[in-house]
């Protein structure tokens, strides 16, 4: 990323919106992506399978995206009250489109779930500097992965 683009990322704030059903591609993309780019993560599941999961969420209402420029570069999924997948693209990471876009679905939900891997470090810290804690630890054996995971949660002040 040229340092202007950086500048520009900081400069702007991501314009959240309800995914349409012509972003799933990019949001399939910013997953398998994520997938690639992680050594200790499994694809279990082809790119084209990414796309139409993403594809799923979009058309069950459930899927808040971010966009600099007109383009996604993170998505948030949500199921009432559990967010199902939350993840940017790799040139937007650190510049507050995770917090804005976890922001959104805390203003619209007083208590939010999620599951993480343990390997996931900056996740699981990205969700605590956010106020989620710890609920659960488990091997694996309930996601597709295998991967140990952890639960966490977060409640709103009443």
């Amino acid at each position: 990323m040229t340092f202007l683009r950086h500048r520009l990322f900081r400069a702007a704030r991501p314009v959240l919106g309800a995914a349409r059903a012509g972003d799933a591609p990019a949001i399939g993309a910013i997953l398998s992506d994520w997938i690639d780019e992680t050594d200790w993560m499994v694809r279990i599941h082809r790119r084209e399978d990414e796309e139409r999961f993403a594809a799923d969420l979009v058309a069950r209402g459930w899927v808040t995206v971010a966009r600099w420029r007109g383009e996604v570069v993170g998505f948030l999924a949500r199921d009432g009250h559990e967010i199902v997948a939350l993840y940017v693209a790799r040139e937007a990471r650190g510049q507050g489109v995770g917090a804005a876009l976890l922001g959104r679905a805390k203003r619209r939900s007083p208590r939010l779930g999620l599951w993480t891997f343990q390997f996931n470090r900056a996740a699981r810290a990205f969700y605590e500097a956010h106020g989620f804690v710890e609920v659960e630890r488990t091997g694996g054996a309930g996601n597709d992965a295998k991967l140990p995971d952890i639960r966490y949660a977060w409640e709103g002040r009443s």
